[in-house]
């Protein structure tokens, strides 16, 4: 596997991270073509602050690249690319709601806590197809995505996956969490 593709056993220093995606980016022009690593660079020069969410993106598994650039937002789209959902942030419920709700054997943390604490979006179903339209991911593990409201009033939440050459997306309970199930983040810069 090439640098910046596989979870290493050191840990990438805040001043590493900047080549790392760099050479992702440059690894898999596939997922942004017509885009320009300079204009992102200097994007992210300009903003430690994504930075850092882009350091824990990294640090927690996932592979962040960009995938697409926001017109509306007028930024660049870091997504979680790594094959599977990403391994540091596995075996969480969706939110604290539901964290709060387990009587036993409680998770550590819930998705939503984990993206607000990382400074990231959780991928909503649309954004997730989308990423599938890049790549084929989750092929072994699933991932939490955004849960309307009327949803997760009922107690429910939303996951996908991707098995028979099909993305799919399922329910359930909010409180339940899985070694296998985590959550896929964005970030626009």
């Amino acid at each position: 596997m090439g640098k910046g593709d596989a979870n290493s056993n050191k840990a990438l220093s805040r001043e590493e991270l900047p080549a790392v995606l760099q050479h992702r980016f440059e690894k898999h022009m596939h997922r942004h073509e017509g885009l320009d690593w300079k204009e992102i660079e200097a994007k992210l020069q300009g903003n430690p602050a994504k930075l850092e969410s882009l350091h824990q993106m990294e640090q927690t598994g996932g592979e962040p690249d960009v995938v697409w650039y926001d017109e509306k937002e007028g930024g660049y789209v870091f997504v979680d690319c790594a094959a599977e959902s990403p391994a540091g942030r596995r075996s969480v419920c969706y939110d604290r709601k539901a964290l709060e709700s387990r009587k036993k054997y409680k998770p550590e943390n819930s998705a939503v806590d984990m993206a607000e604490e990382m400074g990231i979006d959780i991928l909503t179903e649309e954004a997730y197809r989308a990423l599938q339209q890049i790549g084929e991911f989750d092929l072994k593990t699933s991932s939490w995505v955004q849960t309307p409201a009327d949803i997760r009033e009922r107690g429910g939440a939303l996951f996908c996956d991707r098995r028979f050459g099909h993305v799919f997306v399922y329910h359930s309970g909010a409180e339940s969490y899985y070694g296998a199930r985590g959550f896929r983040g964005s970030l626009i810069v």
